[in-house]
């Protein structure tokens, strides 16, 4: 049995970025992620302000930047012509942007930096089965290579998204429901002239998004009527097309997916001497692209908490539950926000006075409030 102060189930982005900081704080841990490698599906593209000031306090902004794009500006449109623009360089510096850099990429970081700290922290294709609680140790077996192995360890942090196995171990509710917002997205080679700019049609068909990337490519959402199960190349150009007339039909096409929108929260965040993070804990609309990023808020908190732990034990009960009552309403808050940005995108948004209204917010001073909104500032304890 291996004996370490946390195990981490889950190593996607929120769980290795768990591992490094802990790391960094003196504690020692085990990732225990069943995946054999990382998905090179794109994902997540973009990280927000708030999480390149949390890199900033790890050291591991530079290689993101490095390989990320930095997106300043944000283009709106009501159905094809131009509505008014949002510039996120009104917004606190040094990171007066959202850096557009694919999930792969940005787990590949992550284990990079995690390893270089500690080689033998993450271990793949590792299956966790069962986690037994006392006072003092939480105990996790895992299968690994056809063999039983268990970790002993004072915390479990559940990293291990939608489906957690160690939410559900723990008999946590996971409460909420389906939106009726179904979306088809793609990555293709950019020939749009947008440059770093990124998109937003606000269409009477439904919304249309389109976000640079790295490598001069672009990713491209686009709000269906229905779920598409296997969605085509040809259908998502062409919708595309008659909503902004821009055509990729001689554009190279790297990704192709649909998906559906839930608001997903647990009951609470901790259990005995296990937490939740990221999407293990709630689950918000990928619109607006804030659901990675509150995970590392997650991340961070959970380390600020087992601070605090380790330095009074006497109050841990008061730190465990002050976790899960910070982080779930900053989860509140973002299904909120996200909420409001799918509904703008929805068909019966597209009347005079919606649009009326967006267009006075977006030729105004408010616009760098936006702005801020946009980039998750203001939320929770996080200033704006």
């Amino acid at each position: 049995m291996d004996n370490v102060d946390v195990t981490i189930v889950g190593g996607g982005p929120v769980g290795l970025y768990l591992a490094g900081r802990l790391l960094q704080n003196g504690f020692s841990c085990r990732i225990l992620e069943k995946r054999e490698s990382i998905d090179i599906h794109s994902k997540s593209l973009g990280i927000h302000p708030v999480s390149l000031d949390l890199f900033d306090r790890a050291d591991i902004t530079l290689p993101f930047l490095e390989y990320g794009l930095k997106i300043e500006t944000g283009l709106a449109f009501f159905d094809k012509k131009p509505a008014g623009k949002v510039s996120f360089k009104s917004c606190p510096p040094p990171h007066s942007y959202i850096l557009a850099i694919p999930q792969w990429k940005t787990e590949e970081l992550l284990e990079k930096w995690v390893k270089s700290l500690n080689s033998d922290v993450l271990l793949r294709g590792a299956q966790v089965n069962n986690i037994v609680s006392s006072d003092r140790k939480e105990i996790v077996s895992y299968s690994h290579n056809g063999s039983t192995y268990q970790v002993s360890s004072g915390f479990v942090i559940g990293c291990d998204g939608k489906g957690s196995f160690i939410r559900k171990a723990c008999n946590i509710s996971f409460e909420g429901s389906s939106y009726p917002d179904t979306y088809v997205m793609g990555d293709f080679d950019d020939n749009t002239g947008f440059g770093k700019k990124a998109a937003v049609f606000l269409h009477r068909d439904g919304l249309v998004e389109s976000f640079p990337l790295p490598n001069g490519q672009r990713r491209w959402v686009v709000k269906s009527d229905h779920f598409i199960k296997n969605p085509d190349k040809s259908l998502l150009i062409n919708k595309i097309f008659r909503r902004t007339e821009h055509y990729l039909g001689k554009c190279e096409n790297y990704m192709l997916s649909s998906f559906g929108v839930q608001h997903l929260l647990a009951e609470t965040f901790h259990k005995n001497n296990v937490l939740l993070a990221g999407d293990a804990a709630h689950v918000v609309s990928p619109i607006g692209g804030q659901g990675m990023n509150l995970g590392w808020i997650d991340a961070e908190e959970c380390l600020k908490t087992l601070i605090r732990v380790r330095d009074n034990s006497s109050e841990k009960d008061f730190h465990l539950d002050a976790y899960t009552s910070t982080q779930r309403k900053a989860a509140q808050q973002v299904a909120k926000r996200a909420e409001i940005n799918m509904r703008l995108g929805r068909k019966e948004s597209a009347n005079i006075w919606t649009r009326s209204g967006l267009k006075f917010v977006l030729n105004s001073p408010f616009k760098h409030l936006l702005a801020r909104i946009f980039t998750m500032r203001g939320l929770g304890r996080w200033p704006v």
